[in-house]
C-alpha cells in the first residue's frame, strides 16, 4: 500500500515540476518582447539623438535567422570609431554577403527579421542605417538595434505587414519624419527635377506577395499606402546629369542613401544602395541581384544606370 502511495505522490510532484518548467525558446524566436517595458527605454520609448524620444508602437517578435546574428550585431555596434563615416563603415562590413530576395516574407506572421547573412538591396540599407544610427547615439545593445530597425523598417515602428514600408518613397518619407534621415539638398534645375510616383504594383500583383496573397484583407490597407506614396513629390537628379557626376560632389556625400527612381509601371523606386565616391566619379555600393552579393560596384553610377532604360535618376537621403 505504501508503495502505491509513493508512486501516486511521485507522479503528482513530477507533474507539478513539469508545469513550472521555463518555456522553451524556439530557435528563430530568440528575442520576444512581451511588453513595452522590455524596450530600450521602458518609460517612454526610444531615445533619439536630438534629445527627444519616440514611443514604440506595440510589442513585437524578433526572428534571428542565424545563430550568430545577435553576437555579430553587438560586435559591430562596438567596432566603429567616433571619427568614422559610420554609414560607410557599416556598409563595408557586409561586402560579399549573398544577395537573397524576399527574406522578410518567409514567416507566417509579421516579425522583425534579423538576417546578417542574406540581404537584398533594401534590407542591406536598413541594417546599415540601424547600425550606424545606434553607434552614433551610443546605443550598443541588441535590443537597441532591434528598436531602431523597427523604426527604420515600419511606419511608426509598428511591426505589421501593412505598416512595412513596401515602397521606398514612403520609406524615405517616414524615416525623415522619425528624424533618422533627411533629404539631401540638391541644386536647382536642370541639375535636379521633381516628380510624383504612380504606384499600384502590389495591389495589381497580389499573387507575387505570398503574405499579402494569404491575407487578402490587408489589400485595402496597402491601397491606402499606395495613395500616400502617390501624394509625395520626389526631388531627384536626372540620369543624364550624372554623366558629369563631379558637379554633385558638394551635394552628394559618401554614405548617402541612393534610391533609383524608375519608370517601371506601378513602381516608384527600383533599387537602393549607398553613394561612394571614386576617382572616376560617383559609384553605388549595393546588394546586387546580378552579382548575387553586396558589392562596391566597379562601374560608375552613370554607367550602371545607362544599362537600365527605365531608370529616371536618383533620389537621396542622409542619416542624421
Amino acid at each position: 500500500m505504501r508503495f502505491y502511495l509513493f508512486l501516486i505522490c511521485s507522479f503528482f510532484v513530477t507533474l507539478a515540476l513539469w508545469f513550472q518548467r521555463p518555456a522553451a525558446n524556439a530557435a528563430d524566436f530568440s528575442c520576444i518582447n512581451d511588453k513595452v517595458d522590455n524596450y530600450s527605454d521602458p518609460s517612454d520609448g526610444v531615445s533619439l539623438g536630438d534629445g527627444s524620444k519616440k514611443t514604440l508602437a506595440k510589442p513585437y517578435k524578433v526572428v534571428e535567422k542565424n545563430s550568430q546574428d545577435k553576437t555579430r550585431i553587438v560586435s559591430l555596434l562596438n567596432a566603429a570609431k567616433s571619427n568614422d563615416n559610420l554609414v560607410l563603415f557599416y556598409a563595408k562590413q557586409f561586402l560579399g554577403i549573398p544577395y537573397v530576395a524576399k527574406t522578410l516574407d518567409q514567416e507566417k506572421e509579421e516579425c522583425l527579421v534579423i538576417n546578417t547573412k542574406q540581404l537584398d538591396c533594401t534590407t542591406y540599407v536598413e541594417n546599415v542605417l540601424a547600425l550606424a544610427w545606434c553607434a552614433k547615439n551610443k546605443k550598443t545593445t541588441f535590443q537597441d538595434f532591434c528598436d531602431v530597425l523597427a523604426k527604420v523598417r515600419y511606419i511608426g515602428g509598428n511591426v505589421a505587414y501593412t505598416s512595412r514600408q513596401h515602397y521606398f518613397t514612403i520609406w524615405m518619407d517616414d524615416n525623415v519624419k522619425e528624424k533618422l534621415v533627411k533629404h539631401v539638398s540638391l541644386p536647382p534645375a536642370p541639375l535636379s527635377a521633381k516628380r510624383k510616383p504612380k504606384v499600384n504594383y502590389m495591389t495589381t500583383h497580389v499573387a507575387d506577395y505570398s503574405m499579402l496573397n494569404a491575407h487578402k484583407q490587408w489589400i485595402k490597407e496597402v491601397e491606402k499606402m499606395e495613395k500616400n506614396v502617390n501624394d509625395i513629390e520626389l526631388a531627384y537628379i536626372p540620369k543624364q546629369q550624372l554623366a558629369k557626376s563631379d558637379q554633385y560632389r558638394k551635394y552628394v556625400k559618401d554614405g548617402d542613401i541612393i534610391a533609383i527612381v524608375t519608370n517601371n509601371k506601378g513602381l516608384d523606386i527600383s533599387h537602393v544602395g549607398f553613394a561612394v565616391w571614386h576617382k572616376d566619379g560617383l559609384h553605388l555600393m549595393h546588394a546586387s541581384s546580378k552579382k548575387k552579393k553586396v558589392i562596391d560596384d566597379d562601374v560608375t553610377l552613370f554607367n550602371y544606370l545607362k544599362g537600365n532604360k527605365n531608370a529616371v535618376g536618383i533620389s537621396l537621403v542622409r542619416m542624421l
